[in-house]
Parts: C-alpha cells; structure tokens; sequence
C-alpha cells in the first residue's frame, strides 16, 4: 500500500497494517551470538581457585557448552515448576527445587547454599 507524493511512491507505514491485521507475534528461540559466553567469567573463577594455572581454548569450549547445558536444563525445570504451579513468574524458590531436581546429591546441596549466599548478599545490597 503505497500513496503518490509529489510524483513519488511513499510506503504506508507498518505499523498501521499490524493493527489492521490483528496478527500475534510468535516468539523467536534465540541463537547464541559468538559475543554471548562464560568464557571470561570461567576463567575469572579458574584464577581465584587456581591462580597459576591456564586452560587451553579447547577445554574453555568445552566448559562454555556444559554451562549452557547446564543453564537451559535448570531454566527448562524451573519454568516447568512455575507451569504445573500455575505461577506466571519464576522466582528463586522455582531455581532452587530445579537445581535440587536437576543436580546429582552433594553438587546440589553446595550449589543451593551459593545459591543461597549470593541471593542474601543481592538483597543485603
């Protein structure tokens, strides 16, 4: 839908054909950038552990992927919970219960007391 202006073709504006439509947006899955990784922060954490020891970039890739990994299964878990409780938000009880579901005994207990920890120290500040 275009309209004349002094001899040239203008383009209507979209935004008044989406309302026009009525059409819903779908939500997109998005694809990790190259710019979106743990990278820096792994080996942020492999320097205050370990400070004299390095990490070759192939083992970095490696670590990088199981943080994914390890984020969408805790994410997917948790927002299941929020689902089956007919909860619109996920909350940090959510995060915990996923964490406890998806990590095997000692991992998950030490990983709800950080867990924990840095939700006290956030609300502390």
């Amino acid at each position: 839908m275009a309209t004349k202006k002094a001899g040239k073709k203008v383009p209507a504006k979209k935004a008044a054909k989406t309302a026009e439509g009525g059409e819903e947006k779908k939500r997109k899955s998005r694809k990790r950038s190259k710019a979106e990784s743990y990278k820096i922060y792994l080996f942020k954490v492999l320097k205050q552990v370990h400070p004299d020891t390095g990490i070759s970039s192939k083992a970095m890739a490696i670590l990088n992927s199981f943080m994914f990994d390890a984020f969408e299964r805790i994410a997917t878990q948790a927002a299941q919970l929020s689902r089956v409780n007919k909860k619109p938000t996920l909350t940090s009880r959510e995060i915990q219960t996923a964490v406890r579901l998806v990590l095997p005994g000692e991992l998950a207990k030490h990983a709800v007391s950080e867990g924990t920890k840095a939700v006290t120290k956030f609300t502390s500040a």
